[in-house]
């Protein structure tokens, strides 16, 4: 009883979020020392200089470590909403006002039928599982436009969509919020909003696109997937080192452009899953259909109940209408096979599939890519029905794991030590392991299996599992 009143309670979550965001501040403003390097660094020095160029209507497009889009300037530049505090300071708090306006959505979108609670507390858990480090980046800033343009998706997609191409110019992967959108609406504002905005910045400022450049020449950064090969190759006489290249610390010497390709080339297969996963999702028939019961009615009946209903109802009989009966323009005269399997909590599930395949194929895994990978797990576990219970809490299990290897650990890293490579084998292996789990678990709940696979006696492209708990998505 207890622990389902604290899920249920804003109060223990508040308590619990204004607890671990206290000793996060602390951290970074060094009222308390973090073992490890310095993380507030790149706020004090690297941001605070870029603010400086920003301010004067151009791109830091001389420095090789300016590697976002152009967006990326609001970031860097909000610091100037708290004039009375020092740069990093106001940067800090400002990274603090935006997690608790995560926070705030993840709990108001765990209201209400089919969703949960749980999605507020993965956020108010796994963000500070990441250290300092975690008010010393971005990132949370970006993750928050992800998270409103997710739960905008089912009643405001044209929102969804602007929110979107705000984010992916912030910095690109919340794009890939988009795919598992159902209709065309948010991908055409997304589009529209998305090229008026990089149009407005290419004319006003420049150098808006040079960051393009600098990440086509990255190597392979050090707590990357890849880079596994080279810290065990080391060992075995491997002439090549680590340096700090474009920001961070990167392999550089024999083979590791062969790696790089090979990982570009994972990214690409992961995009071509991707696409193949959003066509036959789009063609399998829909969780609804003339025998399944409305959304509204109580979960799971045992069995159909034969009662007048005042109000329109999906038809209780096996027979469904005829299409002379039904209007054409109707979504009731949609056959099962014209209706997707996208359901409200789809958008979420495959948006953070897509993210986990992206992070794990990656030439750089960065600390502050996991806030990334815990908003979007919040948002899934806002919905009782998402299938990504397995994935969300082995990423929660690989942010533990990343503090450990930074900043706490990090020295043993770059020195390729049998402890620096233990833990990153062991904090990627929970990724990969997440986006495989996640991969399967999407594909098995948006898409049917062909005639080939259907049951004995069925028609058109076989029969599912129940439908989802939740409401069908929103369709443009």
């Amino acid at each position: 009883m207890v622990a389902r009143s604290a899920g249920r309670s804003p109060v223990w979550l508040v308590a619990v979020w204004g607890a671990t965001r206290l000793l996060l501040l602390l951290l970074v403003l060094k009222v308390l020392v973090f073992p490890g390097p310095d993380v507030t660094s790149d706020v004090s020095v690297i941001y605070r200089d870029w603010y400086e160029v920003l301010r004067t209507g151009a791109f830091p497009s001389d420095d090789v470590t300016w590697q976002y889009p152009p967006a990326a300037a609001f970031a860097i530049l909000s610091p100037a909403l708290l004039p009375f505090l020092e740069y990093a300071t106001a940067f800090f708090v400002l990274a603090c006002a935006v997690d608790a306006a995560v926070l705030a959505l993840l709990w108001r979108a765990g209201r209400g039928s089919g969703r949960s609670p749980r999605g507020a507390w993965v956020w108010v858990v796994g963000v500070p599982l990441l250290g300092p480090t975690v008010y010393a980046r971005y990132d949370l800033m970006v993750t928050a436009v992800a998270v409103a343009a997710l739960l905008a998706a089912g009643r405001h997609p044209r929102v969804a969509g602007a929110l979107a191409a705000v984010g992916a110019l912030l910095k690109v992967w919340p794009a890939l919020v988009l795919v598992g959108m159902e209709g065309r609406r948010p991908w055409v504002a997304a589009a529209v909003g998305g090229a008026g905005l990089a149009g407005l910045f290419a004319v006003t400022m420049p150098g808006a696109f040079a960051f393009l450049t600098f990440q086509r020449e990255r190597g392979v950064e050090v707590e990357s997937l890849g880079a596994l090969v080279f810290h065990v190759a080391r060992h075995f006489g491997w002439e090549g080192g680590v340096l700090l290249n474009y920001g961070s610390m990167e392999f550089l010497g024999p083979h590791v452009d062969t790696v790089s390709t090979v990982s570009m080339g994972l990214s690409a297969a992961a995009f071509g899953w991707l696409l193949l996963w959003r066509v036959r999702a789009a063609r399998s028939p829909g969780p609804r259909s003339p025998r399944s019961r409305s959304p509204e009615s109580p979960p799971r009946p045992p069995q159909p109940q034969p009662q007048p209903q005042p109000q329109p109802q999906p038809p209780e009989s096996s027979e469904p209408r005829s299409p002379e009966s039904q209007s054409p323009g109707s979504r009731s005269s949609r056959s099962p096979s014209s209706r997707s399997r996208f359901a409200a909590h789809t958008a979420a599930d495959a948006a953070f599939v897509a993210v986990l395949l992206f992070t794990v194929t990656s030439r750089v895994i960065s600390p502050q890519y996991l806030v990334w990978l815990v908003g979007l797990a919040a948002v899934c576990r806002c919905f009782r029905a998402s299938r990504m219970r397995v994935p969300v809490a082995l990423v929660l299990a690989a942010s533990l794991v990343t503090v450990l290897e930074f900043p706490f650990l990090f020295a043993d890293v770059v020195a390729s030590t049998p402890l620096g490579i233990a833990l990153l084998a062991v904090r990627n292996g929970l990724l990969v392991a997440a986006a495989l789990v996640g991969a399967r678990a999407l594909w098995r709940d948006t898409v049917r299996r062909g005639p080939a696979g259907g049951r004995p006696g069925t028609s058109g492209p076989g029969i599912s599992r129940a439908p989802s708990a939740d409401s069908p998505a929103t369709a443009g």
